[in-house]
């Protein structure tokens, strides 16, 4: 590695740490609320939460007779898989969120250390939808004239082409 690299990443580290640092000190709710979120999508996402759940239904499914299956039995189901599911919906956003600005940053990174790379790809999710849909277009367009390229040399050069 040469001299210049190792500084650069030695000098992006001391930013990640001083950034990492700032933060902690500033927004611990908010700190403890992505250790929530993380650590319930995690044990949510897990064999043992989903055997639990089929275990609770099927609970509640053997008890209808004893509860003559009556509006309360249902309510109870009802209730707790609403309440449950509204309030698991955004802890898992959060941490969806966050993976996506994650890998987002890491894919920038990865643009900027390319030395031929499009530097203006780096934010592009900050695009509309239509501006989004014209860069594709654009892009789409580039590889179908590709292909037509790269099929046209098979074919000159005796090779069979790609389908």
């Amino acid at each position: 590695m040469n001299h210049h690299a190792h500084n650069g990443n030695t000098a992006r580290g001391r930013e990640f740490d001083e950034a990492r640092r700032e933060v902690s000190k500033q927004d611990s709710l908010a700190i403890w609320f992505s250790r929530i979120a993380t650590d319930t999508a995690r044990w949510v996402g897990s064999p043992f939460a989903f055997l639990l759940a089929c275990a609770s239904v099927i609970i509640w499914g053997a008890l209808g007779p004893i509860f003559h299956y009556s509006d309360t039995w249902q309510l109870v189901i009802n209730t707790a898989t609403t309440i449950l599911t509204f309030l698991i919906v955004f802890l898992i956003q959060n941490t969806q969120n966050r993976d996506a600005k994650a890998l987002h940053l890491k894919l920038d990174e990865v643009i900027r250390s390319i030395q031929h790379a499009h530097n203006e790809m780096i934010d592009i999710e900050n695009l509309s939808d239509k501006e989004l849909d014209e860069l594709k277009a654009r892009y789409e367009h580039i590889r179908n004239a590709w292909d037509k390229r790269h099929r046209s040399r098979q074919t000159t050069h005796g090779e069979k082409p790609a389908a």
